[in-house]
């Protein structure tokens, strides 16, 4: 019997329903949409558009993955951040809505400099440096993640988002000092593998059986990058540069105090949307500029 995309969305929010998934309208609009290439923005008009059998069986095939556990983002290989559209894949976490606070933040101060030179550290999908140079148009990023999958997700976002002649991509490990030659930045921003050893542990089945866990595991108590990144790149800063973290919501008093013993003044603990501290930050109280390290 053929099929309308309206009666394969109905057919799937039933499985989803059945099946437990938190989200069953969302999660069948999306998979629909992937799987029928339709428009998810006017669903109105899909009770009037057919689909062949082997489009209803592929949006089948999906949905099973999604009733396994695997999440909607890798399923149909992108999610929104931001306002923008990221390609994701298993190489990269999926980007949350619990860091577009810090995302804001960083084009705040973005926006009070000129031509602000960004660092992205443990950068990912890019979604923090490619959100911020896509807002502010004089910025430029530097993109670093040890991850060549990871680098090479940014690069595509970065194209598919215009912002590729502005966004350097390089492979570094940040628990180690930074490469010879980058430059100063008026701001470093990272978002960096938190989650304890105890917290690995309890994660998610959806986060743990899918998510990169070398993006996730930050030591035993889930602050070695951010020890590491206040060691070694701060020193990249401009005087009066901003540093700007995404933490563990329990985890926020440490990093400010890791911050404030090296030296960075007016340190700042503040909440994400859902009104969970995660994000601090604070300027760089040192004079000093490394010319040795002019890009």
């Amino acid at each position: 019997m053929t099929k309308t995309i309206n009666d394969v969305y109905m057919q799937l929010f039933r499985r989803l329903k059945e099946g437990g998934d938190p989200m069953p309208q969302l999660t069948a609009r999306e998979i629909t949409a992937y799987a029928c290439k339709a428009d998810k923005k006017q669903t109105a008009g899909w009770s009037h558009f057919y689909v062949e059998d082997t489009t209803v069986d592929y949006a089948g095939l999906l949905c099973d993955r999604c009733l396994d556990g695997e999440p909607l983002a890798y399923i149909i290989g992108e999610w929104d951040f931001y306002g923008l559209t990221f390609k994701v894949d298993r190489s990269v976490l999926i980007p949350r809505s619990d860091t577009e606070r810090l995302c804001e933040l960083v084009i705040e101060q973005a926006k009070e400099r000129v031509s602000p030179r960004l660092l992205d550290l443990c950068c990912g999908s890019g979604c923090i440096g490619i959100a911020a140079a896509h807002t502010v148009e004089d910025a430029r990023v530097t993109a670093i993640d040890l991850s060549d999958g990871a680098l090479h997700i940014t690069r595509e976002n970065a194209r598919d988002l215009g912002v590729s002649s502005r966004l350097l991509t390089m492979k570094a490990d940040v628990m180690h000092a930074p490469p010879r030659g980058l430059g100063q930045f008026d701001i470093i921003v990272s978002n960096p593998p938190y989650v304890t050893e105890d917290e690995m542990q309890m994660l998610d089945r959806s986060v743990a059986d899918f998510e990169p866990h070398e993006a996730l595991y930050g030591g035993e108590d889930g602050l070695d990058f951010y020890h590491a990144i206040c060691d070694s790149w701060g020193e990249l800063l401009v005087p009066n540069g901003r540093l700007l973290f995404e933490c563990g919501w329990h985890q926020a008093d440490d990093v400010a105090g890791i911050m404030q013993r090296h030296g960075y003044k007016d340190v700042t603990i503040t909440e994400d949307y859902s009104g969970v501290p995660r994000i601090v930050y604070g300027t760089n109280a040192r004079p000093d500029v490394d010319l040795t390290r002019d890009a």
